[in-house]
C-alpha cells in the first residue's frame, strides 16, 4: 500500500474497515487523549466513531482523510483525521492528531505533524485549522510550537463527561492573509464563534 507519506521510520496510510480492531487497540492502550478531553476512557466504539465521523450538517468539504500512523513494523503510534476544504476551497482541518503515549517527548510527533503539514501543502491547503482543548496544556503547547494562532474560542463543547472551551487556531500555509482566511471561514470572524 502507497503511504500518504513518510516521517522518519513512520508512515502514514488510511483507514480502512479491516484496521478498525488494531484503531480500537491503539485507543485502548493510549487512553491519555480521551481522558483529558472527555474525562474518560476510550469507550469499545470509539475506532468506529472516528471512522465514520463527519463535519456537521451544513459545513461543506470536499473529502475527509483518516490516517493510521506506523512504525516499521506496521503498528499503529498514531491517528491524524483531516478534513479537506472545510468550508471552502483551500482551508483544511485537522480533527483528529493523536501519538502514542510512548512517543510523546521523543520529537516524532512533531515530525509527523511536519509531513502532515507538507502532504496537506501539496494537495492545495492554503491554511490549516483545528481546535483544541482549553487545559491541555501538552496540545496547546504542540499546536503553539507550530506556529498556529488563535483565531476564535468556542465555549461550551459537550466531550464525553467534561464541557470544553476550544481554541480555535489556524495556520497561514500559503502566504494566504487572514482577512481572506475570514472571507473563508465566516464563522471564525467573531471571537465566540
Amino acid at each position: 500500500m502507497t503511504p500518504f507519506f513518510a516521517a522518519g521510520k513512520h508512515r502514514a496510510l488510511p483507514i480502512e474497515e479491516g484496521d478498525l480492531s488494531a484503531l480500537q487497540a491503539f485507543f485502548d492502550t493510549n487512553p491519555e487523549y480521551e481522558l483529558t478531553v472527555t474525562g474518560e476512557p476510550p469507550g469499545p466504539g470509539r475506532a468506529r466513531e472516528i471512522f465514520d465521523a463527519v463535519p456537521p450538517e451544513g459545513w461543506p468539504f470536499r473529502a475527509k482523510w483518516l490516517m493510521r500512523l506506523v512504525d516499521e513494523e506496521g503498528a499503529i503510534v498514531g491517528v491524524a483525521d483531516v478534513i479537506e476544504d472545510l468550508f471552502s476551497a483551500g482551508i483544511w482541518h485537522i480533527g483528529f492528531f493523536v501519538v502514542a503515549t510512548k512517543l510523546h517527548g521523543s520529537g516524532a510527533a512533531a515530525e509527523l505533524y511536519r509531513a502532515l503539514e507538507n502532504w496537506t501543502r501539496e494537495r492545495g491547503a492554503r491554511w490549516l485549522r483545528l481546535g483544541v482543548v482549553v487545559g491541555n496544556k501538552r496540545a496547546e503547547r504542540f499546536w503553539e510550537r507550530c506556529a498556529y494562532v488563535d483565531v476564535a474560542r468556542r465555549e461550551g463543547v459537550e466531550m464525553g463527561r467534561r464541557t470544553n472551551a476550544l481554541r480555535i487556531m489556524a495556520k497561514p500555509l500559503a502566504g494566504g492573509g487572514w482577512d481572506e482566511y475570514f472571507d473563508k471561514v465566516v464563522r471564525d470572524r467573531s471571537p465566540e464563534s
